[in-house]
């Protein structure tokens, strides 16, 4: 077992405020997304990618490599093993991380087959044994996202059983996706929409056990129900909303942390500031669209949004990719806007 309990001298960490936060997604919310994620909202936590103990354990990248500017941050841990999760929870404070969540949620195959993800909601005396491992090794949050069950596991009974014996393992901070997850029949992709949303589950989940710190995600989309939801709630995680429409996440700030002092950011200052956060790369494999990928909402609804996703699409990939990409794509965009604007203006003259 690693010694290391010291965090990163490097590291700025601000208290973490669960009020909103960005899901973590499978090969979606690497360190690039994070980073440019970071830039619309200074406040918002946001998750990594879950990534396997065996990976880090075993494997020959660099599996917990994040920007220091995307603070505050949690890594998302997948496995079920006591010794390695807190093995790799201590590397993870070592580098820095604000938080360690354990993956109770994810229903894919690859994940069941490796007992982890949500079939651990099966099996709540695992998990605890986990945070406790975890909790002997770090001073940062031991956290739990998990469904409110899986299968036929009842709704209520079962999955207030989980989590009495998850929290008396030392866990007070629970993110609950809203909908069980059939782990026979069901698509990882269909698990996410099928299963219907329970929100009274969790909302009762919180009135029994106020001590705890209860998020809550799935089908929230916009700031208005965020702000609804924590009326019954401490907490809202959004995922692929902020994924498809990230500039929502600029106005998170001020109306969910009530932070009016902080000017959020533009669209045209955003892809600048990417644009050169691409040119910093020394990665001989790094390539524009690794960055473009998580940019193609950030117009959505916006005059020449679809002129941004093309210009992208049709320039980031390749074996010779536009090494202006953001920016080139931006003029095409402004340029469309104000052929619109002037437009407007003829028809207002006539």
């Amino acid at each position: 077992m690693t010694d290391v309990k010291v965090l990163n001298e490097n590291s700025v960490k601000p208290a973490i405020d669960r009020r909103f936060s960005v899901a973590p997604m499978l090969d979606w919310t690497d360190s690039h997304c994070r980073y440019f994620l970071r830039l619309l909202s200074k406040h918002s936590l946001l998750y990594t990618e879950m990534v396997t103990t065996g990976a880090i354990i075993f494997g020959k990248g660099d599996y917990l490599g994040f920007n220091h500017e995307e603070h505050p941050v949690a890594l998302q841990l997948g496995g079920s093993d006591p010794s390695d999760m807190a093995r790799c929870a201590a590397l993870a404070q070592s580098r820095g991380y604000d938080e360690v969540n354990i993956n109770v949620g994810c229903p894919s195959d690859r994940v069941k087959n490796g007992s982890f993800g949500a079939c651990l909601m099966a099996q709540p005396e695992v998990v605890a044994r986990c945070v406790k491992a975890m909790q002997k090794e770090v001073d940062i949050p031991v956290t739990v996202k998990c469904r409110i069950g899986i299968d036929d596991m009842d709704e209520d009974a079962d999955f207030a059983r989980f989590i009495d014996i998850v929290a008396d393992g030392g866990c007070d901070t629970f993110i609950v996706h809203a909908r069980k997850a059939w782990l026979q029949g069901l698509s990882p992709k269909e698990n996410r929409e099928v299963p219907p949303l329970n929100y009274p589950r969790v909302y009762a989940l919180k009135q029994a056990r106020p001590e705890l710190s209860i998020s809550i995600n799935g089908g929230v989309k916009t700031i208005a129900d965020t702000q609804a939801q924590l009326n019954n709630v401490d907490g809202v995680m959004m995922g692929r909303e902020v994924y498809a429409n990230p500039y929502l996440l600029a106005s998170v700030d001020s109306e969910i942390f009530g932070d009016h002092a902080t000017h959020p950011i533009s669209r045209r200052e955003a892809v600048i500031h990417m644009q050169q956060y691409i040119e910093k790369q020394t990665d001989p494999y790094f390539k524009p669209w690794h960055v473009a990928r998580h940019m193609l909402g950030l117009f959505q609804g916006q005059a020449g949004g679809r002129i941004w996703r093309r210009y992208l699409s049709q320039n980031g990939t390749g074996k010779n990719p536009d090494p202006h990409l953001l920016m080139n794509a931006l003029a095409a965009v402004e340029a469309a806007q104000q052929e619109i604007e002037e437009y407007n203006a003829k028809k207002e003259s006539v």
